[in-house]
Formats: structure tokens, sequence, C-alpha cells
């Protein structure tokens, strides 16, 4: 029996991989022990090299498998990690409230985007650890929303440990890349349809096809 095309096999309709960047300690790994498992640790893990989970979701009615890497932040991993820019399609700009430094390091995070990521990937910028106490935090909510104004990228405050903003933070990029993709896919509808038009006109080939290729 003939194997079934790979898009009926598949229990999605679309794979997006998106990448988690930021400096160390900001709370990468912990927003995405968050969103792919459900669970938040207190206890501190460095991330070596890369490190990614898998979560199914729907949106708008299509399934859609986010695959989520997890890159180190220290300067030693650097290397490794770029090499994961390349083939993602949205990327999740960590910083952490309380340390100003993560923030200021936003932009040279954006460079290696630029030099290293595809031209039209998604960005999002995420202000993580915002359950902490006011009088800890060095980052005003302001100042993140003004970095993402001139960017032209969308920004949420999150925290890991409260859940607050998780699963909109992943759903937001999710639905942009979505109708990124969809708006590819219509653009070559029209060249599609003229294959099949063509085809539609030796019918003694269109017949072989169905005979060889149908259910």
């Amino acid at each position: 029996m003939a194997a079934l095309p790979a898009r009926a096999r598949a229990d999605y309709d679309y794979l997006i991989k998106l990448l988690l960047i930021g400096d160390s300690g900001v709370g990468k790994s912990c927003l995405l022990l968050r969103f792919s498992d459900g669970s938040f640790t207190t206890s501190f893990i460095t991330t070596i090299g890369i490190d990614f989970k898998i979560r199914t979701i729907e949106l708008d009615g299509k399934r859609i498998k986010l695959q989520i890497w997890d890159t180190a932040g220290q300067e030693r991993f650097r290397t490794i990690t770029t090499a994961y820019y390349r083939g993602a399609m949205g990327i999740l700009l960590v910083y952490d409230v309380t340390d100003e430094s993560s923030f200021n390091n936003i932009r040279n995070w954006i460079r290696n985007i630029e030099q290293h990521a595809s031209d039209n990937v998604n960005k999002i910028l995420v202000g993580n650890k915002a359950d902490m106490d006011e009088s800890k935090r060095a980052v005003p909510t302001s100042k993140g929303q003004a970095l993402a104004d001139e960017y032209g990228i969308k920004f949420f405050e999150t925290s890991a440990k409260t859940n607050l903003n998780v699963e909109e933070v992943f759903f937001s990029i999710g639905r942009d890349i979505k109708q990124r993709l969809s708006d590819t896919d219509s653009k070559s509808e029209p060249s599609t349809i003229k294959i099949n038009q063509d085809q539609g006109a030796n019918a003694g080939q269109a017949a072989q096809k169905s005979s060889c290729c149908g259910s």
C-alpha cells in the first residue's frame, strides 16, 4: 500500500520553530517550562548550549506544533546558539525587569538576529519576572514598550512564576507566524491552479496520475 503524503500523516497543520534568546538568568528556561509543562521551579540551572520543548496548540481552527528552542545566554555558548537563528521562524527576546543590564543588552541580541536570522523572522519583546516587588523593578513597563515600538515589535511583561501572560506571548507570536505562512501559501496558490489546469489538458496523463496516486 502506498505511503500517505506527509501532510496526511502529520497531526498538525503548521510546524513553527521558535527561539528564546536573552542574557543568562532572565528566566528563558522557566518561561519554556511553564508554557510546555505548566510547571515552575525556583532552582536555577544554567542551560548548556541548547535545549528544546514541543507543544501543540490550536489557533483559529488550525493545529500548530511549536518547537521551542531555549538557548544559553552565556557568552561561551554564543557560537553554538547562532547556528539556530537561521531556522527560527520566531524569536522571543527576553530580559529581566529587575536587571537593567539584561534590558540594555536587548539591542545586542537584536543585532545578532539581524546578522544571523532570516530577514522575515517574527520578533517579540518579553520583560520577565513581572511578579517581583515594585521596589526591585529596574526597568519600567513604559521603557520596555518604547523599545518594542522603536523596533516595531510586540511587547509583553510576563511571570513564569505566576503564569502571567506566558500563554499570551507564545500564542501571539504563533498567530503572527501562522498568518505570515498562510499569506505565503495563498500567494503561491494561483500558480498551483495554473499547473492543475495544464495537467487537466492532458486527459491521458491525468487518468494515469489518478490511478497510481488515488486513495
